[in-house]
């Protein structure tokens, strides 16, 4: 079965790295990179105007210019697409337990890794 992942981050070595830990763990999977929260909007929006298949899973770095992680989720909730079926994970090069809490009371997302991701990591988001 086909996944579709969105890699949210603005660092080029963890978008590499998300990228390359879901490429491990399966061959039929299209991986989206956006560099900013609003870049990711603005593909989803695409996405769906397009009637072409939105994520399944959404890699999130939460430290980002511009618009955050947060403020990409709050934004996310005003998304017209079926939003409950897209599972969230933040990935995060800082343990701020404050956001670790924070993610664990959310309601959109699935879970909290800390960078870089790898096979192991994705294969649990996957499960």
């Amino acid at each position: 079965m086909s996944s579709v992942f969105l890699v949210i981050d603005d660092d080029l070595v963890s978008q590499f790295t998300a990228r390359y830990a879901v490429e491990q763990c399966s061959t039929d999977t299209q991986i989206y990179v956006c560099e900013s929260a609003i870049e990711a909007l603005e593909l989803l929006t695409k996405l769906k105007n397009e009637n072409k298949p939105i994520p399944d899973y959404i890699l999130l770095d939460l430290v980002m210019p511009e618009m955050d992680g947060w403020e990409f989720i709050d934004q996310l909730q005003n998304y017209n697409a079926n939003i409950n079926k897209i599972k969230v994970f933040i990935m995060s090069a800082f343990t701020n337990s404050k956001d670790r809490e924070k993610a664990k009371q959310h309601q959109f997302i699935e879970g909290y890794y800390e960078k870089p991701l790898s096979k192991n990591m994705v294969q649990n988001m996957i499960k």
